[in-house]
């Protein structure tokens, strides 16, 4: 009876262990296991140059429009063509003034007519005067004498100011420029018959060229007037620029504002040109991560944020400006913590990696 119960217990002994061997195993059966080796990196600030890029049209910073004073007269001679450079005061168009000179020679004549009749009323005033201190011309005699005195004076000065309307006209006939600048345009031809108030020319003030760049207005903020700058196109290349104002409306639509940007040099740009302009904001603190932490996931950019079981999660991320081998993320991540960086484009969201050194 003893041997039989001693087997018995021998017996449930052994199945003790084997049971305890199969649990164990299915424990390890069922643990889940590191899909992937990778590598990773804690996120952490860095200070960054920051750079807004934005496209906008080529614009005269002062567009001048350039008018005939007086009409009806003929241009003789177009002085200047688009594309110079002309200085404050030059002559531009010569307009016949044939008519207007002959005007000015008969006003001159009417103003030496009407000094010699001022002359000759002051003289007889005066001998008026004398009279009626000697009691031989009676009051009435001296007042016809200041009257006519008077009306010669009149008439001397209304000859004058003729006189003066003229020679103004006469200038009139030559159109010079208002200032120096570069002529952007010409609508005047020899011959034409010209109209007081007839658009001839429009000259960019100063040869002054500007940017207006449209500017999301997210990143309006950032700017300041004075921040350097560079305008840009394939065809001309690049010229330096700085930010001379930054307009104080954004528009309902587009949700843009502008930023004028001004040229130190034309540099072969002409108004109405298409361009981009990079405008150096300073450096500022963002987040960065390396460039093959990033992944697509559904046409999300993003990375993996690993967990302290060594599990990782799909994280939608901004990416702002971008360097061969870093990554500016503007939203979806803080600083301390750890993303995956080797092996980033094969994982799935919620697999569980094998964290190994750089």
């Amino acid at each position: 009876m003893q041997g039989r119960f001693a087997r018995r217990l021998a017996a449930l002994a052994l199945a003790s262990i084997v049971l305890a061997g199969c649990s164990k195993a299915d424990e390890k059966a069922t643990e889940p296991q590191a899909s992937q080796t990778v590598t990773v990196q804690t996120v952490s600030m860095a200070t960054l140059p920051r750079r807004i890029t934005a496209s906008g049209d080529i614009v005269a910073w002062n567009e001048v429009v350039v008018g005939a004073e007086t009409g009806g007269l003929t241009a003789v001679r177009v002085l200047v063509d688009e594309g110079a450079w002309v200085r404050q005061g030059q002559p531009m168009l010569q307009m016949n003034a044939d008519l207007l000179s002959a005007q000015l020679r008969q006003q001159e004549a009417n103003v030496a007519a009407a000094r010699a009749t001022v002359a000759q009323a002051d003289a007889a005033l005066a001998r008026a005067r004398e009279l009626k201190e000697r009691g031989y011309l009676a009051q009435a005699g001296l007042d016809n004498a200041v009257a006519g005195q008077a009306t010669a004076a009149a008439q001397l000065s209304a000859a004058q100011a003729g006189l003066s309307e003229v020679r103004t006209r006469l200038s009139q006939a030559t159109v010079r420029a208002p200032v120096s600048g570069l002529v952007a345009s010409r609508k005047v031809v020899q011959g034409q018959i010209v109209g007081a108030g007839t658009e001839l020319f429009r000259i960019v003030r100063d040869g002054r060229l500007e940017l207006n760049a449209e500017v999301p207005e997210t990143q309006l903020a950032q700017l300041r007037a004075g921040m350097p700058a560079t305008v840009a196109s394939d065809q001309l290349g690049e010229v330096p620029g700085q930010v001379r104002i930054i307009t104080s409306q954004v528009d309902p639509q587009s949700r843009v504002g502008v930023a004028r940007i001004a040229l130190s040099t034309a540099g072969g740009f002409r108004p109405g040109m298409f361009a981009r302009g990079v405008i150096n904001v300073g450096d500022q603190p963002a987040i960065t991560t390396p460039t093959v932490s990033v992944v697509y996931r559904d046409n999300k950019s993003g990375v993996f944020v690993i967990d302290a079981q060594s599990v990782v999660r799909f994280r939608p991320v901004v990416v702002g400006s971008r360097t061969p081998d870093r990554v500016e993320v503007t939203e979806g991540l803080k600083a301390g913590e750890r993303i995956v960086v080797k092996g980033a484009g094969f994982l799935a969201d919620g697999d569980r990696v094998l964290v190994v050194a750089k």
